[in-house]
């Protein structure tokens, strides 16, 4: 049997979008009876199209199975390689779309919930105002942000690293270091404030703490375990600072751990108060995390330079108080 030449060339001679499509619709639904359906084509025609597919490749690249089709891996592979190129192709018609509109390009960061509001505002306005750069803000957590970034959804985050982000096929800058800080309603925040700082009454009480798999709750836990305590049992599990800070205001009895900057905004509305006890440790430093590329986005270059020129503000700022 001979060997295919398997280049560049030859695939983007033959490739499709059409066959990018397939193959999602593929993954997405199953069977070629229902992909048939939803594209609203002859099942005959789905069936043909898949066989051209394959051809390409030169073997299959789904099973029949009785749970309908599955990939194989080169169908995997396929996978992988077409949603990244559906991204690709998206983002591209945004930077054109851009151009056309008179802006120089738009990009799309992911951001976790306990990044300062005022800090993306500032990083925003710089780089619309210097640059002519628009951009999509998405919250969520790290482990949401990450297979996004990788799907090329997005085009950097601003997260904190984990082991899911520290692989080859992603850099990493830090921005910032944060210092946890405890948070309550305005009145039970000044009774803690004029004691000395007590973890055995502190665990005993009603709390509002982040998800279990999340830096931030992993750290409390820790803190309350290395004093001999029973970890605080939270009333709700949130991450969102607007959610956070409406359980607090409303119930005088609860109390959260967030970053002193985030804190600092909260505090600042008149209704939660910061209690100044120090718990012996940094949460994990906040980090611009990017995709290695063979050229970087002029866009993207530009934002990280202002997030780093903001952040050394921050971190200059910060250090009287550490």
């Amino acid at each position: 049997r001979t060997a295919m030449a398997w280049d560049a060339a030859r695939l983007a001679n033959r490739l499709r979008q059409r066959h990018l499509v397939l193959l999602e619709n593929i993954a997405r639904h199953g069977t070629l009876t229902r992909v048939a359906a939803v594209t609203g084509i002859s099942q005959p025609a789905a069936t043909k199209a898949l066989a051209e597919l394959e051809g390409i490749f030169g073997a299959p690249l789904f099973l029949r199975t009785g749970r309908g089709l599955q990939p194989t891996a080169l169908g995997e592979l396929a996978l992988v390689r077409a949603r990244r190129m559906q991204s690709d192709l998206a983002l591209w018609a945004r930077e054109v779309e851009a151009l056309h509109d008179g802006r120089a390009a738009h990009l799309h960061v992911g951001v976790v919930p306990y990044v300062s509001s005022a800090l993306l505002t500032a990083a925003i306005g710089r780089l619309h105002q210097r640059h002519g750069v628009t951009l999509t803000l998405h919250r969520a957590t790290t482990d949401h942000l990450v297979p996004m970034l990788r799907r090329h959804e997005l085009d950097c985050i601003i997260s904190r690293a984990t082991s899911t982000a520290a692989q080859d096929d992603l850099t990493h800058r830090v921005l910032y270091c944060q210092q946890p800080r405890l948070i309550a309603h305005d009145r039970l925040a000044q009774r803690l404030a004029r004691r000395r700082p007590d973890w055995a009454a502190l665990a005993e009480m009603d709390w509002v703490l982040p998800a279990v798999n999340t830096p931030t709750r992993q750290l409390i836990v820790e803190h309350f375990i290395r004093a001999g305590l029973r970890s605080p049992a939270p009333v709700l599990e949130a991450y969102s600072t607007d959610v956070i800070e409406g359980m607090l205001s409303a119930n005088p009895a609860l109390v959260s751990v967030v970053p002193e900057d985030i804190a600092r905004e909260l505090c600042q509305r008149g209704k939660l108060g910061m209690v100044p006890w120090d718990f012996g440790w940094e949460l994990p430093p906040i980090n611009l995390i990017r995709r290695r590329r063979e050229q970087a986005l002029a866009a993207e270059e530009r934002f990280s330079e202002i997030l780093l020129e903001l952040c050394a503000g921050l971190d200059s700022q910060a250090r009287p108080s550490q």
